[in-house]
C-alpha cells in the first residue's frame, strides 16, 4: 500500500526550514551554551573548544535568524564587544534542546548518569519535554500521534511513471 504522505510535497516542509537553521552540530552546541548562561565568545570558544571562524559564523547565522541578538559590553580598559542573548524566537526552542538531552540522557549517559538535569527554577523539581494535544490530554504517546496534511500542505505535481 502506498503512503499517503507520498501524495504531499516537502517543498515548503518547516522541519527542512529549521534544519537548514539547527542542523549543524556546532549550532545546536552554541544554543547548549547561551542556555546554560555563556553568552560571551571567548567564553564560548574556551568552554566548547569550537574553532574562532566556526563560532563567528554560526553566531552570524544565528543572529540573522532571528534566534539570538547582540547586546554590547565593554570590559574595563577594553574595546566593545558582543555578548549573544536569546529572543523569543530563541527561546521557543528550549523544549527541543530539553527533549534532545532527554533522548541523550536515556540512549548515551555513561554508567554514572547523565551530566545535566533540567529543574523547575521554582520548587526545582525535574522539567521532562512532553506532547500534548490542544483537548488538553497530557503526556500522548508518540505512537498515538499522527501526521496531516495542514493549511499550508501542497499536492505533489503527478509524476510520469518510468
Amino acid at each position: 500500500m502506498r503512503p499517503a504522505a507520498l501524495d504531499w510535497s516537502v517543498d515548503n516542509c518547516t522541519i527542512g526550514a529549521a534544519m537548514a537553521i539547527l542542523g549543524e552540530k556546532w549550532t545546536v552546541v552554541v544554543l547548549r551554551e547561551v542556555f546554560n548562561g555563556i553568552h560571551r565568545f571567548d567564553d564560548m570558544r574556551e568552554r566548547t573548544g569550537i574553532p574562532r571562524q566556526v563560532l563567528t559564523n554560526r553566531l552570524g547565522m544565528l543572529v540573522d535568524n532571528g534566534v539570538l541578538r547582540r547586546v554590547p559590553y565593554r570590559e574595563p580598559g577594553s574595546r566593545v564587544r558582543d555578548e549573544y542573548r536569546l529572543t523569543e524566537k530563541g527561546f521557543d526552542l528550549y523544549p527541543l534542546l530539553v527533549a534532545v538531552l532527554e533522548w541523550g540522557d536515556r540512549y548515551l549517559a555513561g554508567p554514572e548518569g547523565p551530566p545535566l538535569e533540567t529543574v523547575h527554577r521554582g520548587c526545582g523539581a525535574p522539567v521532562h519535554a512532553v506532547l500534548v494535544c490542544e483537548s488538553g490530554h497530557a503526556q500522548v504517546p508518540p505512537r498515538d500521534v499522527v501526521p496531516r496534511p495542514g493549511r499550508g500542505a501542497r499536492r505533489r505535481l503527478a509524476v510520469a511513471d518510468a
